[in-house]
C-alpha cells in the first residue's frame, strides 16, 4: 500500500488546512489502486474522523475570532464616554462580527411603554430609522417584551410574529429578510434590543445567536456605564452650583442664626408672640400677622390685610405637610405646630424676595411661637381645672348655691344664663393610658374655653358646656375635631339648649342618654343630639350596655328578612315600606311618592307579606315594623 492510500494522508490534509472536498482524494486513489474492501472501509472511517477534527478546529478558530472580537469590543467600549458614541460602536461591531448587511438597536421608552429605533449601521431607509414598536409587535417588540432572543430566516413570511403595517412597511423599504434580535439586559430588566439582519434569506447559526447575546451583554453594561457617567457629571455640576450658592448665602445663614438667638432670648425673658413678630419684621422687613388655630389674630406688625380664608387654609395645610414655609402670591405662610397639633400660622408679607435662609428665619419664628403658645396652654390648663370643677358642680345633683355658682362663672367669663348645649364624649375617645386621657381633657378644656364654655371629666367621660343652641352641630363638631386629635373615631351625644344652672344637670343626663343611644344604634364615631334621635333616642338611652345587642335582635326578628332580601336582590322593599307607612297606608300616595305604578307597590307589599307573614299589617305588628324601620334608618344615617 502506498503512502497516498494510507490514513497518514488525512493528517497531512489537516496540517495544511485543506478544503473539505480534498479529503475525498485518498479514497479515490485507493479505489483506483484496487485496494480491498476492508482497506477502503478503514480509509472511509479515517476520512470521517479527519473531517470531524477539521470541523472542530474550524469551530475553535471561529470561536477564537469571536472572543477576540468581543475582547476588542469590550476594550473599545471601555474607552468611550459619550452615550451616542457607545451606541454607534456597539451596532457597528455587531454588523462586522456577524457579517450582516445591517445592524441596529432599539431602546425601551418607559414613559410610552414601547421600544424605538435609536441607532443603525448599514441602513438606507429613513422610514425604517424612525420606527417605533409596541411591546409584543414584530420581532423586536416580542424580544423587548419577553427578554428572549428571536431569529427568523424570512421575517415577512414568519407567522410567529404580530405583523403591523408600519413595521412591515419599514422592514420592506429597508429590504430586510433574515433578522436576529437579542435583548439588552441590565440585571432582570430589558432596556432594549440589538439586531443583526440580512437583505437575503440566511439561517443564523446557534453560535451566531450566542455571539450576539454576548455582545449585547457587553453593550448593556457599557450603556449603563455611560449613563452613570453622564449622571455623575450632572451631579458634580449641581454640587458645584450648590457650593456656589452656599458661599453666596453665607451671610444670610449667619443672619438667620442671629435672628434665632434673638428669638430664643425673647422666650427666656418672658416675651410674647408680639415680640417674636417684631423680631421677624426687624430682620426681614415687611409686615407679619400671627394667627391661632381658629384663624383669630394673635399679633400684627405693620400693614397687612387678612388673607383670603380658603387660600390661607390651603397654604397652612401645605406648610404643615411639607414641614416648611410656603409662598402664595406676595404672602409667605409658616404653620405653627406642636407634634401633630395645629396651633396657628405666621403670615409674612416681605418687602422683597426671600432666600432660603430668610425662609428659615420665618420657620424658626413659627417654632418659637409654638413654644410660647404651649407655655400659655400650661397656664390655661391650670385655669381649666378650675373650670372643670365648676362644670362638675353644675351638673351634680343636688345642685348647690346657684348664686355662688354664677359668681364663680362670671370670674371665668362664663354666662350661665345664656343658652348653651352639653356634649358628652364617649369612652372611645379615651385610650387606656393616662397621658391619652389627659390629652383629651386638655383639648376639651381649650376647645370649650376659647368658645366661652366649660369642660370637665366625669365618670370616665368628658363633658363640654358650649354656648349656643345647635346641639347636633356642636356634637358633630366635637366628634370630628376630637377624632382628628386622637386619631380614632369619637362618639358625641348632645342635648339642649339649656339656660340657667338649674337646667344643666337634666340636660347632661339627656346628653349621656343620647350618647348611649348612638352606641345602641351602631353609630359610633358620630355626633348627634337627642332632638335628632327623637323618641327612639329616649327609648334606647335607657337600655344600658346591652342596648346594641337588643337592637340587633329586634331588627333581625322584625324586618331582618326584608333587609336581607333587599341586600341580595337589590330591591327597594324597605324604601317601599317606609313610604307606605309614611302616607298612612295609601297605595296610591305611596306609588306617587316612589314614582312607580300602584301595581308595583302592591306587588312589593305582597312580597313583604311573604317575607314577614300575612299578619304584618295588624296594628301591633305594624307598630313594631315601623319602629324597626326607624331604627334601621337611624343605624345608617344619610351622609
Amino acid at each position: 500500500m502506498s503512502l497516498m492510500s494510507s490514513p497518514v494522508e488525512f493528517l497531512e490534509l489537516l496540517a495544511r488546512e485543506a478544503a473539505a472536498v480534498e479529503f475525498e482524494g485518498p479514497l479515490v486513489a485507493a479505489r483506483a489502486a484496487g485496494l480491498p474492501a476492508e482497506r477502503l472501509a478503514e480509509l472511509e472511517q479515517a476520512k470521517v474522523v479527519a473531517l470531524r477534527v477539521r470541523a472542530l478546529l474550524e469551530r475553535r478558530r471561529r470561536r477564537e475570532t469571536e472572543l477576540s472580537g468581543l475582547y476588542d469590543t469590550a476594550s473599545d467600549l471601555a474607552g468611550l464616554r459619550d452615550l451616542d458614541d457607545v451606541l454607534r460602536a456597539i451596532v457597528h461591531r455587531a454588523r462586522n462580527l456577524l457579517g450582516t448587511d445591517v445592524a441596529y438597536m432599539t431602546l425601551n421608552d418607559e414613559e410610552r411603554g414601547d421600544t424605538y429605533m435609536r441607532v443603525t449601521d448599514g441602513s438606507i431607509s429613513a422610514r425604517f430609522q424612525r420606527l417605533r414598536l409596541e411591546m409584543g409587535d414584530g420581532l423586536g417588540g416580542l424580544v423587548a417584551q419577553t427578554g428572549t432572543p428571536y431569529v427568523t430566516s424570512n421575517y415577512q413570511e414568519d407567522e410567529r410574529f404580530r405583523h403591523t403595517g408600519e413595521i412591515d412597511g419599514g422592514v420592506g423599504e429597508e429590504g430586510l429578510v433574515a433578522i436576529l434580535g437579542v435583548p439588552l439586559r441590565l440585571g432582570s430588566s430589558v432596556i432594549g434590543v440589538l439586531y443583526a439582519a440580512n437583505r437575503s434569506a440566511r439561517p443564523f447559526a446557534r453560535e451566531e445567536v450566542s455571539l450576539l447575546v454576548s455582545l449585547a451583554a457587553h453593550a448593556a453594561v457599557a450603556i449603563d456605564t455611560a449613563r452613570l457617567l453622564a449622571e455623575t457629571r450632572s451631579a458634580l455640576a449641581e454640587l458645584s452650583a450648590a457650593n456656589t450658592t452656599i458661599r453666596a448665602h453665607s451671610s444670610s445663614v449667619e443672619r438667620a442664626a442671629a435672628a434665632h438667638d434673638r428669638m430664643t432670648a425673647l422666650v427666656l425673658r418672658g416675651g410674647g408672640v408680639e415680640d417674636v413678630a417684631s423680631a421677624v419684621t426687624d430682620v426681614l422687613g415687611g409686615a407679619l400677622l400671627a394667627l391661632d388655630a381658629e384663624g383669630r389674630q394673635l399679633a400684627r406688625v405693620g400693614q397687612i390685610e387678612e388673607p383670603d380664608r380658603a387660600d390661607m387654609v390651603e397654604a397652612v395645610a401645605a406648610s404643615r405637610t411639607e414641614g416648611r414655609s410656603v409662598a402664595r402670591g406676595p404672602l409667605w405662610y409658616a404653620a405653627v405646630v406642636a407634634g401633630a397639633e395645629n396651633l396657628g400660622a405666621l403670615v409674612l408679607r416681605p418687602d422683597g424676595e426671600l432666600v432660603d435662609a430668610d425662609q428659615r428665619i420665618l420657620e424658626r419664628a413659627a417654632l418659637v411661637t409654638a413654644l410660647l403658645l404651649l407655655f400659655r396652654r400650661t397656664v390655661a390648663e391650670a385655669e381649666g381645672r378650675v373650670r372643670g370643677e365648676l362644670l362638675d358642680d353644675l351638673i351634680a345633683r343636688p345642685l348647690r348655691d346657684t348664686d355662688a355658682l354664677r359668681s364663680r362663672a362670671r370670674r371665668l367669663g362664663v354666662d350661665l344664663d345664656a343658652p348653651c348645649v352639653l356634649v358628652a364624649v364617649g369612652d372611645d375617645a379615651i385610650a387606656a393610658t393616662g397621658s391619652a386621657r389627659q390629652r383629651v381633657l386638655s383639648w376639651a378644656t381649650t376647645y370649650a374655653s376659647t368658645r366661652g364654655g366649660l369642660a370637665a371629666a366625669r365618670d370616665g367621660r368628658v363633658v363640654l358646656m358650649l354656648p349656643g343652641r345647635d346641639a347636633g352641630g356642636s356634637a358633630r363638631a366635637v366628634a370630628r375635631d376630637l377624632s382628628r386629635v386622637t386619631g380614632r373615631p369619637v362618639t358625641a351625644g348632645a342635648s339642649g339648649p339649656a339656660s340657667g344652672p338649674a337646667s344643666l344637670a337634666t340636660t347632661f343626663v339627656e346628653a349621656e342618654r343620647c350618647l348611649t343611644a348612638l352606641g345602641a344604634l351602631g353609630r359610633s364615631g358620630q355626633g348627634a343630639s337627642t332632638a335628632e334621635l327623637g323618641f327612639v333616642g329616649l327609648l334606647l338611652g335607657a337600655v344600658g350596655d346591652s342596648g346594641d345587642r337588643d337592637v340587633e335582635r329586634f331588627l333581625t326578628a322584625t324586618v331582618g328578612p326584608v333587609v336581607d332580601y333587599d341586600a341580595r336582590r337589590g330591591t327597594a322593599l324597605v324604601k317601599t315600606l317606609e313610604a307606605y307607612f309614611g302616607v298612612g297606608g295609601s297605595l296610591a300616595r305611596a306609588a306617587e311618592l316612589l314614582h312607580v305604578h300602584v301595581n308595583t307597590v302592591t306587588q312589593r307589599l305582597e312580597r313583604v307579606g311573604q317575607l314577614l307573614g300575612g299578619d304584618w299589617q295588624r296594628p301591633e305588628r305594624a307598630l313594631e315594623v315601623q319602629l324597626a324601620l326607624r331604627l334601621h334608618r337611624l343605624r345608617t344615617p344619610p351622609a
